[in-house]
């Protein structure tokens, strides 16, 4: 079996911790395994280097992340030298590459690549003369040979996507927690590890406030076949398997509850109710590369209407400055803004054959006094915005009220 290995910041934050994870490789190796690791930077390395770049400019432009990607890939460049030596001292044979060296080519989106393709070649080799191939995670490089980051959890993508490109058969994603919970544990108590989840419940859980796996990572997974496994780097316990769809999963109506707390609301006031005007808004907020999720827009009264929509929290003030400077003329009717809101939701695969989990939900909600300020739905998930201060008493009560503190893992 060829099996990739991927180590988040945790996993390697200390000498000791890296040791571990060199203990753990050369393990699955000689249980007659080819192994492949991924790893991230040590825990905090990343904002350290960042840190260290807006002391010496404090406000780059676009220009400028290219540098950006240049100083933040040496995180993981050190991780790998490190873990190779540790490998080392432990009895076992390694080779580290960069993403440039296993030729990770993405586009040229700094500080946000995407990957285009992956030479799987010299890590082949690597396996060949038995080695373990440790891998730089959350980088690449451009056609013209430029370093470029997948951004924010990039390793995940990088694991899964090398996973995919060797045709390996599992995906090992190490982390600090040893699997997907139905809810954060740190809010409810009694949530449970999920045995199984499809791609398509992670895929939602991890795009509406899960930490446990980036997003791309998971359509990477789904688009390949690739099987991935979370599962805590302290520990030999089973995780969470991330695979397709299986018959017993739509038994179950609600797989998890989450909640984004990072989310601003913006409301425009007398908009025009003609054709045109939601694609004016939004092309502008779109070419700055911010995100909009709901949206919801009044009925018409004298030919305007309100139009309300979520941006993520930190990209608030420049929403509102883009509107300001490319629709001066809608800015002057008025802006509301709300950054004191989260999104909480519910998720799983059961919702497509089950009636009344929204009324459930809703009921729920209410019976606790919380408000819904806006709805979104899915085949699969619904999710509310209510006001921030209420987030973790909305999470408790959806989490308990669809039963998933007592239910079985999948």
């Amino acid at each position: 079996m060829l099996v990739v290995q991927k180590f988040g910041g945790t996993s390697v934050g200390t000498v000791d911790r890296i040791r571990e994870v060199a203990r753990r490789c050369i393990a699955t190796q000689q249980q007659g395994h080819d192994v492949v690791v991924i790893v991230s930077a040590m825990s905090g390395e990343t904002n350290r280097l960042l840190a260290l770049a807006r002391q010496v400019n404090d406000d780059p432009s676009s220009e400028h992340e290219r540098e950006l990607d240049v100083i933040a890939s040496t995180g993981e460049q050190v991780s790998v030298g490190l873990v190779s030596l540790a490998i080392a001292k432990e009895g076992g044979r390694a080779q580290s590459f960069t993403g440039g060296q296993c030729r990770i080519i993405t586009d040229s989106s700094f500080t946000r690549a995407r990957i285009k393709s992956i030479d799987g070649q010299k890590i082949h080799e690597a396996l060949g003369l038995g080695k373990i191939a440790v891998v730089a995670g959350f980088q690449g490089i451009d056609e013209e040979g430029n370093i470029t980051t997948l951004g924010r959890g990039g390793s995940d993508t990088s694991g899964v996507a090398i996973a995919a490109a060797l045709k390996a058969d599992a995906c090992e994603i190490y982390t600090d927690v040893d699997g997907v919970y139905t809810a954060d544990p740190n809010v409810c108590p009694s949530a449970r590890k999920i045995a199984r989840i499809s791609y398509e419940e992670m895929l939602e859980l991890a795009s509406l406030g899960a930490k446990v796996l980036q997003i791309r990572s998971v359509e990477f997974g789904m688009k390949y076949g690739v099987k991935i496994h979370v599962r805590s780097s302290f520990n030999m316990n089973e995780g969470t398997w991330v695979v397709p769809e299986e018959k017993q999963m739509e038994d179950v109506l609600v797989a998890g509850v989450t909640v984004a707390k990072d989310e601003a609301k913006v409301t425009l006031l007398g908009v025009p109710d003609k054709p045109g005007i939601a694609a004016k808004i939004f092309r502008p907020l779109s070419e700055a590369n911010i995100v909009v999720d709901m949206i919801i827009q009044n009925i018409s009264d004298a030919g305007r209407t309100d139009l309300t929509f979520t941006v993520p929290r930190g990209d608030l003030k420049r929403a509102v400055e883009l509107i300001k400077r490319t629709l001066p003329e809608m800015a002057e009717a008025g802006i509301k803004t709300d950054d004191s809101i989260c999104k909480v939701s519910v998720v799983g695969v059961g919702m497509r054959s089950h009636a009344g989990v929204a009324q459930k939900m809703f009921e729920l909600l209410a019976e606790e006094g919380i408000n819904i300020l806006m709805i979104s739905t899915s085949e699969i998930k619904i999710s509310v915005v209510v006001e921030a201060k209420y987030a973790e008493l909305a999470v408790r009560v959806l989490h308990d009220g669809f039963g998933l503190g007592n239910q079985p893992a999948k």
